[in-house]
This record gives C-alpha cells, sequence and structure tokens, in this order.
C-alpha cells in the first residue's frame, strides 16, 4: 500500500472514521512516540517528528472496516438472474495481523451458486472483503467471515473463499521465511456437499480449467 498523508492534514478518510469509531489519535501517536524511545531512537529529530501521528493516521484508515456493516453490500440486484456458478478472484486484500499488528496482503477468491437466481453486483464482494480484512485479523477468521456473511445474507446454494496471503510477522521476523503463502479455504453448504463442484471452482480459481 503506498498511501501518502499529508504534511499538515490528516487525510479526509482518516478523520471521518476517527471521529465515526471515536479513534483516539492521540493516544495512538503517544504509544508510537513510547515505542521510538523504547527502540533507543529520539522521537523529536526531524525524520521521526511527524511519525507517531502518521502512524495513528495509519492504524485508523487500515481497522477503517470496524465502522462498515459488511451485510449492506450482499442485497440481491433487482430484475436480474443467474443460476450458474459466479467467481470474483483476485480480490487484491491488505489486512493487519492481531498477534503482531502487522500486516499480511495477497489475494482472496469468492465463488457462489445463486439460489432462485439471486446475485449481488460483483463489485460487492470486493466490497465484503474489504471490509473485513480492514481490521485486526487473522487469516483463518477473515476467511470464514467472509464465506459466512456471503452465506447467511444472500442464501446461495454454496459459498468457497479461499484465501492466499504473505504474512510479514513471518516474513521480515521470526523464521524470516520471504515468499511462503499462508493458504485457507472456507467452504459452505453445496460446495461442502459436491466435490465435483467444488472441484470446479478451485479449477477455476487457480486457471487450470
Amino acid at each position: 500500500m503506498n498511501t501518502q498523508f499529508s504534511a499538515t492534514e490528516p487525510d479526509e478518510e482518516v478523520v471521518e472514521a476517527s471521529t465515526r469509531r471515536r479513534v483516539d489519535l492521540d493516544k495512538i501517536a503517544q504509544g508510537v512516540r513510547l515505542i521510538l524511545e523504547g527502540i533507543g531512537e529520539d522521537p523529536d529529530r526531524p525524520g521521526l517528528r511527524r511519525t507517531p501521528q502518521r502512524v495513528a493516521e495509519m492504524y485508523a484508515e487500515l481497522t477503517a472496516g470496524m465502522d462498515e456493516d459488511p451485510q449492506e453490500y450482499i442485497v440481491p440486484l433487482p430484475g436480474d438472474t443467474h443460476d450458474e456458478m459466479v467467481i470474483v478472484k483476485d480480490i487484491q486484500i491488505a489486512s493487519l495481523c492481531e498477534h503482531h499488528l502487522a500486516p499480511f496482503v495477497g489475494r482472496c477468491h469468492i465463488a457462489y451458486i445463486p439460489k432462485d437466481g439471486r446475485i449481488v453486483g460483483l463489485s460487492k464482494l470486493a466490497r465484503l472483503a474489504d471490509t473485513f480484512a480492514r481490521r485486526l485479523q487473522v487469516q483463518e477468521r477473515l476467511t470464514s467471515q467472509i464465506a459466512d456473511t456471503l452465506y447467511q445474507a444472500l442464501k446461495p446454494v454454496g459459498v468457497m473463499v479461499v484465501i492466499e496471503a504473505e504474512h510479514t510477522c513471518m516474513t521480515v521476523r521470526g523464521v524470516k521465511k520471504p515468499g511462503s503463502l499462508t493458504i485457507t479455504s472456507a467452504i459452505r453448504g453445496g460446495f461442502r456437499k459436491d466435490q465435483r463442484t467444488r472441484a470446479e471452482a478451485m479449477a477455476l480459481i487457480k486457471g487450470k480449467a
């Protein structure tokens, strides 16, 4: 993510998010200042003087999904029907591991089979994934939350969600294994019952169908 913040004014989205959720930017900034002091840095030197505020604004932005109701995106399109499998793949996501507050980034693939013709706008599936990703997360829970929300709100025949992500908490620290991917899946309804349908979805996601 290449988000840049103004040197003088907080980002508008950050201000809006902090107002809705009452994010205490000053408290976060104070904590960042303590971290800088704790690692032996001088938070008052020119290069770090604005760092606490920038980090506070970044965390407000990266957790903005806490302010959103993901179910509001799962509204059937009026007048449009479809009864075959729908897949939106390679949805780019970025989230924060709740164990180390370190980012993990990757791709989310969502497949569902409509019931009674009910479908949602394709962009809504991306928004659903993004809403859950922009919170403190673990990848396993993120995968299940996306699948459960779509399955409960749209009531399709089946849902499959697959996430592939690289976790900086294991690529730049700890075991230090850059390039390693964590893959999680959540399967609901017909995909769980029908192995052939599940295999078809996985082949389409992998681009081998």
